[in-house]
């Protein structure tokens, strides 16, 4: 994982809603399937496995729900993980 992405990440800045439509949720023009999601969200390798998981839960034959689940759970925890070190790494400079 490059540098320039986990600095992308700390300096995001997020957007507020009043709790009707959300310009977060509006797709990318052009986009056809989910790898140009996570392509223009620039999601790093464990939150796409995470979105591709949640998209097919329980509808393909290769990956039941439970192993879809808990391909979710290791992908979480290895973001977690990740963050946390950022966070750890932030607050010691």
């Amino acid at each position: 994982m490059s540098g320039d992405h986990n600095k992308h990440l700390l300096d995001v800045e997020t957007i507020e809603s009043d709790g009707s439509t959300a310009i977060y949720y509006e797709l990318p023009l052009g986009a056809l399937e989910l790898q140009d999601l996570i392509s223009h969200k620039d999601m790093n390798a464990q939150i796409g496995e995470i979105f591709r998981a949640c998209y097919r839960y329980g509808e393909v034959a290769h990956s039941e729900m439970l192993r879809d689940a808990k391909k979710i759970k290791f992908y979480a925890e290895a973001e977690i993980a990740r963050l946390e070190r950022l966070d750890e790494r932030k607050k010691s400079k």
